[in-house]
């Protein structure tokens, strides 16, 4: 980017809501792998005549949306007529709200520290989704469009952003903290892959110090973090050349090309007026009383900024243990599930470290959520307890909890069965500590010579002959023992 330009970015990003039907009709809303046009109805599928009725599970959501995003929820919303003649809008128009909306005048907080910054949040508000067009080659060449309505009617939550970012990195991250409070209280499954959470693009850039905003691009249905990265570094650029020489930016919506990593003119960009909203005649205006909106808070989920200051300061785990911890509701729950099975017997912190480190090593290995491991909290904690206590050192904890990662079955009967219990008996350890210095003369000189750091070669020796069962703080001190002595003549006591 020209550093004599800077950026002005606002976000439009559209969530589908986890309801089981659609937002105006009873069709269901999961039709992932189900033929085209299968989940469709008269409602839906745009018939002249038929009467919507609005979702009541899909407006609880949007209020408990509305109030995780600190926004302001309102009293009276109302449902209006957004026209524009898309194929995949099979009436000609959406139903959406345009003037009323349900919720405005929130923020999400991003970044952390020196970085942190508050980005507001316009408008929170509901509408149904469209269909899809399915573009096709025919064997001449021919390119046609097929139309499948599975989607249209699902209903979708459009939360506006303030355009106050200003980096394409912190867009990302913007995009990604929206996802993580949608997933933790339930109302969107957040996968963009599946089309679920999708983002539009408003980009602008002015000079350095000017107020006034530039001529806004919108970049349509960007559905990955790193398309929304690329997409608006790319055309931060592409606007900032076209100024930097003598050009102008006409307001207009481009399309995102990913194999070419450009953006493409699409249409010029529409106007409010351009769609033609009128109040939609067929549904009453939407009321939220007092009671309700407190009744929904009262049930809304701790979010994730709360969660990771509860868990440093109730548990005492670390600010990097806390972030990982919470990043998902799903893997918060299952942390707190092992202490619940340890207790105040083991510290949260080794418990915390075996959670972040160890199990999640091999759930992303292989790519598995923490929700179908067969780690189940309660055996964790077992094992956990088990390095606590030092019945096994965290090594051999490592090959014991891969075992039952795999197999299933009982840490303790594991680690028996394997030979993994740690060794702590002075009786037992001092004959092999002995075996290793009359083994290894030459390291037993160099450390009486004042070589200390060959401590280490030996401790690992014994380690080895033990099959890392040794307790290595008693191994150590054994060690430290026998080399402050000449090595007793004669048999190895049993």
């Amino acid at each position: 980017m020209d550093a004599q330009y800077e950026p002005v970015i606002g976000l439009e990003v559209h969530a589908q809501l986890l309801t089981r039907s659609k937002m105006f009709c009873r069709c269901g809303t999961t039709y992932a792998g189900a033929a085209a046009n299968t989940h469709i109805c008269s409602v839906c599928a745009g018939f002249p005549g038929v009467l919507p009725v609005i979702n009541e599970h899909a407006v609880e959501l949007a209020i408990r949306v509305g109030l995780a995003l600190n926004c302001d929820i309102a009293e009276t919303s109302r449902f209006d007529r957004k026209h524009y003649p898309y194929p995949d809008l099979p009436k000609g128009y959406q139903v959406s709200q345009y003037d009323l909306p349900l919720a405005s005048r929130g923020y999400v907080t991003v970044g952390n520290g020196d970085d942190c910054q508050q980005i507001g949040i316009v408008r929170v508000h509901m509408e149904e989704d469209t269909g899809r067009l399915l573009h096709r080659t025919a064997a001449d060449g021919t390119v046609y469009s097929l139309v499948d309505l599975n989607r249209s009617g699902v209903p979708l939550l459009e939360i506006v952003s303030e355009p106050e970012i200003h980096s394409a990195a912190r867009a990302r991250e913007y995009v990604m903290k929206l996802r993580q409070i949608l997933r933790y209280i339930g109302a969107s499954s957040g996968n963009m892959e599946e089309g679920a959470l999708r983002c539009d693009a408003n980009v602008s850039v002015r000079p350095v110090g000017e107020q006034t905003l530039g001529a806004k691009v919108e970049i349509k249905n960007l559905n990955s973090f790193r398309m929304i990265d690329r997409a608006i570094q790319h055309e931060i650029g592409r606007q900032s050349q076209a100024l930097a020489n003598g050009g102008r930016i006409e307001q207009e919506t481009r399309g995102w090309d990913e194999a070419a990593g450009i953006t493409l003119a699409q249409r010029t960009k529409e106007y409010a007026s351009d769609y033609r909203y009128f109040p939609e005649p067929d549904l009453p205006p939407l009321t939220v009383s007092e009671d309700r909106r407190k009744a929904v808070l009262g049930r809304l989920a701790e979010l994730p900024d709360a969660r990771r200051a509860r868990f440093i300061s109730q548990y005492g785990v670390t600010a990097d243990d806390a972030s990982v911890l919470t990043t998902a509701r799903e893997t918060a729950d299952y942390f707190e599930a092992v202490l619940t099975h340890l207790g105040e017997r083991v510290p949260a912190r080794l418990a915390a470290s075996w959670v972040t480190g160890e199990l999640f090593r091999l759930l992303n290995r292989d790519s598995l959520p923490i929700t179908e491991t067969r780690v189940t909290p309660e055996l964790l904690a077992e094992l956990v307890g088990m390095v606590h206590t030092g019945e096994v050192n965290r090594g051999s904890g490592r090959m014991v909890l891969e075992e039952f990662y795999e197999t299933g079955g009982s840490p303790r009967a594991i680690a028996t069965e394997r030979g993994l219990m740690q060794i702590s008996d002075t009786d037992t350890l001092t004959p092999v500590v002995r075996t290793v210095l009359d083994n290894h003369e030459r390291a037993v000189a160099e450390f009486r010579g004042g070589k200390q750091q060959v401590i280490g070669f030996l401790l690992g020796q014994v380690m080895k002959q033990t099959r890392g069962t040794a307790d290595s703080g008693t191994v150590r001190t054994l060690l430290l023992r026998e080399l402050s002595e000449e090595p007793t003549k004669g048999p190895v006591p049993h």
